[in-house]
């Protein structure tokens, strides 16, 4: 169709001056309530929408007078909301880091399990948030 501009035609219709790379200055502003939270794991699950990373501590809880169970409180400290685009970009980034990570200090190793499960169950390495799906 005549209509139908393809991609060169298009850019020929904007002005020289915008083509031209502009610089941006992006300033990182930490507001007085920034928080900062140590965690040692992550749960999360997405939606067609967005994607939920929860992050958590555990604490031990007083064992049972039966002795025979631990409880273990597991506390979500807090949660990132990230569009589909976001995560990609912080999969990316985290990657990336990684990478430098263990070229300067070598590779990251996972330390062994302290508590050994029974064959019969599954080891499941993460789970959902609970309610979201």
């Amino acid at each position: 169709m005549d209509s139908e501009k393809n991609e060169g035609d298009i850019m020929a219709d904007i002005p020289e001056e915008i083509k031209k790379k502009k610089n941006v200055r992006i300033e990182l502003y930490k507001p007085d309530d920034f928080k900062q939270v140590y965690s040692i794991g992550a749960v999360g699950g997405h939606s067609p929408y967005d994607f939920r990373i929860g992050f958590y501590n555990d604490m031990p809880m007083a064992i049972s007078k039966s002795g025979d169970e631990q409880v273990i409180q597991r506390r979500l400290e807090t949660e990132i909301i990230l569009s589909p685009l976001a995560t990609v970009e912080l999969v990316r980034w985290l990657s990336q880091h990684i990478q430098n990570y263990e070229a300067t200090f070598g590779p990251i190793a996972k330390p062994p399990a302290s508590i050994k499960k029974k064959k019969s169950e599954p080891v499941q390495d993460s789970t959902e948030i609970q309610g979201y799906i």
